[in-house]
């Protein structure tokens, strides 16, 4: 019998899920070193699709001290609302899913936390933003890479016209399309002169452990400002270098034609 694995990755999700890494991970906290491994491992708490790390407990160089327990978890829709509720990547580390020991670890005066499955007793999960990570020698940004991630960008001679309540933001017949593991939707990257809206600076920066930090921008429409709207990555990780300093709308917000087709609205944590 034939198995479709998207589905079968939805099945998982309120699992437990953990993978091996065969990497030194290198974890810091400021500039004390909190652990060396050489037997890391992924860690998704049921509903949850972004992993976090966790360390052997024999492998930490600081104490645990144990702590309050975080918000319960709220959980979001995601795509086009025929998949279950997720604890999506804005949700913090602190709401957890699954039951164990809520944990501090203290370094160099500072705190990070961490927290303990209860089916995972050897092991501790790390808050990845609390602390400074290598794997073998390469620092980690946005959050650990998951194995069974990765990212394709194809160049597409498909048109792509990107507006807003009928004011055109930008068109091309010449974009990059990124596809990232099972994401529900594609993301278009055109090249700057093809955009006609005039970009300015945002308020916003994210990273993506895949593509790097991007830079933000906000367009003005006239009756609205349409903040932080589109972005942009000049120096991208590896796997994203076809996109450099090409331009990505939110399309969840905005109206998106592909070929004179209209594409649907997709619920994402960016919605």
């Amino acid at each position: 019998m034939a198995v479709d694995l998207s589905r079968e990755m939805l099945r998982l999700l309120p699992e437990l899920r953990t993978q091996p890494v065969p990497k030194q991970l290198t974890v810091r906290l400021g500039s004390e070193l909190v652990a060396v491994t050489h037997r890391p491992v992924l860690v998704m708490e049921p509903m949850r699709v972004v992993p976090s790390y966790a360390v052997p407990v024999a492998d930490l160089r600081v104490g645990l001290e144990a702590t309050e327990a975080g918000p319960p978890p709220e959980y979001r829709e995601i795509g086009f609302g025929d998949g279950p509720p997720l604890l999506d990547p804005s949700v913090p580390f602190a709401v957890h899913s699954t039951d164990g020991e809520t944990v501090d670890l203290h370094a160099d005066g500072r705190t990070g936390a961490g927290f303990r499955p209860r089916d995972l007793p050897d092991l501790v999960v790390l808050d990845f933003d609390d602390f400074d990570w290598w794997e073998e020698d390469e620092p980690l940004v946005g959050h650990p890479r998951d194995p069974f991630h990765r990212i394709d960008v194809r160049r597409s001679s498909r048109r792509v016209r990107i507006s807003h309540e009928g004011t055109l933001l930008a068109e091309s017949g010449r974009p990059w399309a990124l596809f990232e593991a099972t994401f529900p939707l594609v993301r278009w990257y055109l090249p700057r002169e093809d955009v006609v809206a005039d970009l300015l600076p945002g308020e916003q920066r994210t990273t993506c452990a895949y593509k790097g930090h991007a830079t933000h921008f906000s367009v003005d429409v006239g009756a609205s400002l349409l903040r932080d709207i589109a972005w942009c990555y000049e120096q991208p990780l590896d796997d994203a270098r076809d996109v450099i300093g090409c331009v990505a709308f939110y399309q969840e917000r905005l109206d998106v034609e592909v070929d004179g087709v209209p594409v649907g609205r997709v619920r994402t944590p960016w919605s």
